[in-house]
């Protein structure tokens, strides 16, 4: 492994301030803490400051040489509302609220390459450093986005990076193309009419509608959509009635939707409703649907990840490279970046749980789980990863 030289001496301060911003998590839209330790910290080691935008979002400004050629890096910042179990000094001193998914690490590793860069330079133009609040169900990048993230800091492109959890400790995964699913939920409200249930045939029964429709939309990813493109319809809540002697008027069915391209999704949502409006006619209800689309996928620009890519291959070798992994069903709100700029978003590996207290099981623990703790190990590899993308990106002519 091939680490930015010094960047270890940078690993105790900058592990302190990971594990202080654990020690203190915030929820979306309310990183105060988070942000101003953050900008207290560019501003002691030279950077230019923004912040307030999007709310808790700021954004450091790193400046060598003259060129104006300028490229984003972006980290979130918020944290989850769950229990931590972990006991640990640095564990959350805070009820319902930890950092699960490895926010805080993100931070980190975003500080540590601002951090060396702003020691070493090594580069041409300049560097935008994105600290972003609400990635967690709120949009926050969008809402950076639309406070005028991209006009006020221009970039070629950006580039986002997340820890995984089960992959070894100095590989970096990335692909061109969708790397993550949209995030989408629905709710269908089923209207019948209720009555007693020893006299079913006074009655329009919403329940038997319900277990008729949920099995209907899974049509729509078997018999609609076509085989090779990858989609996801789970139903996941189902609420009707509260005793066992009542049919009751209504019945709601709830859960998410996930694909990988719009045009899927527009597919899914257009028969989702036809299905919900027709299907309970024939047993004399009616059905509602509301659909909401929460993130785009997360689609990587195929020059930007063969870039990013190449980058990792300087940094850990080729064979810790995975430059065509699997996409993930799972989403992320840096999608919005890449709907506007060209980019690439990363998965570094965040090893198999070793790193963590013992009592929590064996193996990997994934995120958004209340024994999860981000890998420190990380922090000067992510650190070094930054620096070695800036000086090839904004590499003097």
């Amino acid at each position: 492994m091939m680490l930015a030289e010094g960047i270890l001496d940078l690993q105790s301060e900058i592990q302190a301030i990971r594990r202080d911003i654990h020690a203190h998590p915030e929820l979306r839209f309310e990183e105060h803490r988070t942000a101003a330790l953050v900008a207290t910290k560019l501003q002691a080691w030279g950077l230019e400051v923004t912040t307030g935008i999007g709310g808790t979002g700021l954004v450091g400004t790193l400046r060598r040489g003259t060129s104006t050629r300028a490229v984003g890096l972006r980290a979130d910042m918020d944290a989850l509302p769950l229990q931590e179990h972990n006991t640990f000094d640095h564990a959350s001193k805070h009820q319902g609220r930890m950092h699960a998914c490895g926010h805080d690490g993100h931070t980190a590793m975003l500080l540590a390459g601002a951090r060396w860069l702003s020691l070493h330079g090594g580069f041409d133009g300049i560097v935008h450093f994105i600290f972003q609040p609400a990635e967690e169900g709120g949009a926050g990048a969008q809402k950076m986005i639309d406070e005028g993230l991209f006009e006020r800091f221009p970039c070629e492109a950006v580039f986002g990076v997340h820890n995984w959890p089960g992959s070894p400790v100095g590989t970096i995964a990335t692909t061109p193309g969708p790397m993550m699913a949209s995030s989408n939920e629905f709710s269908i409200t089923i209207r019948g009419k209720g009555g007693h249930a020893a006299l079913p045939h006074t009655s329009t029964d919403p329940v038997l509608v319900a277990t008729h429709l949920v099995q209907a939309l899974q049509s729509i990813i078997t018999r609609n959509k076509k085989p090779i493109d990858s989609a996801v319809l789970s139903v996941t809540e189902i609420h009707a009635g509260d005793a066992t002697n009542i049919i009751p008027d209504t019945a709601t069915i709830r859960g998410t939707v996930r694909t990988f391209t719009v045009e899927t999704l527009d597919l899914i949502e257009s028969r989702m409703r036809q299905l919900t409006e027709q299907l309970p006619v024939a047993f004399g209800a009616t059905g509602a649907l509301h659909f909401h689309r929460n993130y785009p996928p997360t689609i990587n620009d195929p020059e930007q990840a063969a870039f990013a890519a190449s980058v990792a291959r300087e940094l850990v070798g080729d064979a810790n490279v995975h430059a065509n992994c699997e996409p993930t069903m799972g989403a992320e709100d840096f999608s919005f970046m890449l709907l506007v700029k060209p980019g690439c978003y990363l998965f570094l590996g965040n090893g198999d749980g070793s790193h963590r207290e013992m009592g929590h099981g064996i193996g990997p623990c994934m995120l958004h789980n209340p024994s999860y703790d981000f890998n420190d190990e990380l922090i000067p590899l992510g650190g070094s990863f930054w620096a070695r993308l800036v000086q090839r990106f904004l590499a003097p002519a």
